[in-house]
């Protein structure tokens, strides 16, 4: 990827377009519209809340991103969404229960109750516990047609300047890549054809791939990350970056296996369970939809510990995920994890870790910095896949035959370097010879 010679400045609105209009974004648009207001802080975001070292340690440079990069203002961001429940921000953000009615709620309602959800490509066969009313009807390649349209008349009808589009709605089904993904004759072919390959978020990619929008993924089903739709962003300039948020349980994992990996400690067994109540757990009920989930879970401890290059300590371990719904969570999150691990002389050892999360709450600024970052990556003329954003994912999207960094650290690190040499600072290695020359 070229270096940015320049990058576009952020003036006037940016436009977040959201497929899904339920807790994760219910929360992270009222969280916006609150921090505006000055009632929370942005607390879990990087691009408002994080600093970020230039040059040596004893230089003192450690600006907020914010201040180091051109990024759009909270201020200039508007918000638009679609999900086949006809609900109101406002309405929508109470079913949600994610959120206090009176403390946070009550003191936004005209904001969030103007927010209205256009009609969604939504298709009960892809996620089977859902459905509404407030939907598309056609072909695919119809309703692609239409969210094509809803883009630009919503940029049009709120006067933005750019856009950006996040996936917050439901893990669909579980699919494998097939013929219908390899061209962009064979995807359009097959949206025409009402194709079952074709599942309602790649009628989200394709449409804003298109409009030239850059797009993400929030849940793990197959989406963006097909040959046609990466070729698709590569050729029209435009920023695609990973699937499935990095919220609760696999967060945890990925904090936790670099750091047995770093000291060589051996892991025999990792059982992870989850019980959680909100929308997400409804769908994830159905097996179908777990499966998708369960595949994008299992990926990221073996890609960190690598047990091909330590077969001694990695080799044979057994790793499982389950995942429970159980309505009276709703939004709270349980997920409870055993580790099996091993030291010196082969003796085992426990950790037990219980995360009482709430999962639309750390989703919440995960969709914020993407918003940002995809902008910026825009602004900046890098397109196709934005390998620097893996730290927000639980499936970082790569180019083809390169395996995912799924180590956090490595991610974070990643992430920051890319920002300065996008703005043609030095990077930071951490050798620190140059103090004791």
């Amino acid at each position: 990827m070229k270096q940015p010679s320049e990058i576009r400045p952020a003036e006037g609105k940016l436009g977040v377009l959201l497929p899904g209009f339920g807790a994760v974004a219910t929360t992270f648009v009222a969280g916006v519209e609150a921090v505006r207001r000055g009632l929370a802080e942005p607390i879990g975001s990087l691009t408002q809340m994080n600093r970020i070292r230039l040059g040596k340690r004893t230089d003192g440079r450690t600006p907020l991103i914010k201040d180091f990069v051109p990024l759009a203002g909270l201020e200039d961001l508007v918000f638009g969404s679609w999900d086949p429940i006809p609900d109101d921000g406002y309405t929508s953000a109470l079913n949600a229960g994610v959120l206090q009615k009176e403390k946070h709620l009550d003191p936004i309602k005209d904001f969030l109750s103007a927010i209205k959800p256009m009609s969604a490509a939504f298709d009960t066969d892809y996620v089977k516990k859902l459905d509404g009313t407030n939907k598309k009807s056609g072909t695919k390649m119809e309703q692609a047609e239409e969210i094509r349209a809803d883009i630009r008349r919503f940029k049009e009808e709120n006067g933005c300047e750019r856009l950006v589009m996040v996936w917050c709605a439901s893990t669909e089904v579980f699919l494998r890549p097939g013929a219908v993904h390899e061209t962009l004759e064979s995807f359009e072919q097959a949206m025409r054809d009402d194709d079952p390959g074709i599942a309602p978020s790649m009628l989200y990619a394709y449409a804003a791939l298109m409009e030239g929008v850059p797009y993400a993924n929030g849940a793990p089903n197959l989406s963006a990350d097909v040959t046609v739709l990466e070729q698709l962003a590569a050729d029209n300039g435009v920023p695609i970056c990973g699937k499935d948020f990095k919220t609760g349980q696999t967060l945890i994992k990925t904090i936790l296996a670099p750091g047995f990996k770093t000291r060589m400690l051996g892991v025999s067994g990792w059982f992870s369970t989850n019980i959680l109540g909100n929308r997400d757990g409804e769908v994830l009920d159905d097996p179908e939809s777990f499966k998708t989930k369960e595949e994008s879970k299992l990926g990221a401890l073996e890609h960190i510990l690598q047990p091909d290059l330590y077969p001694t300590l990695y080799g044979d371990l057994y790793h499982k995920v389950r995942i429970n719904y159980y309505p009276p969570r709703r939004d709270n999150k349980e997920g409870w994890d055993n580790i099996d691990i091993f030291g010196w002389m082969g003796y085992p050892m426990q950790i037990k870790v219980d995360f009482l999360c709430r999962d639309s709450i750390l989703a919440a600024p995960i969709v914020l910095d993407l918003a940002l970052f995809l902008d910026l990556a825009s602004r900046a003329g890098m397109g196709g896949i934005q390998e620097w954003l893996s730290f927000y994912f639980k499936a970082p999207q790569t180019a083809p035959g390169l395996y995912p960094e799924h180590d956090i650290f490595i991610q974070h690190w990643k992430l920051k370097n890319t920002l300065r040499w996008m703005m043609h600072e030095d990077m930071v290695t951490h050798l620190g010879t140059e103090y004791y020359d």
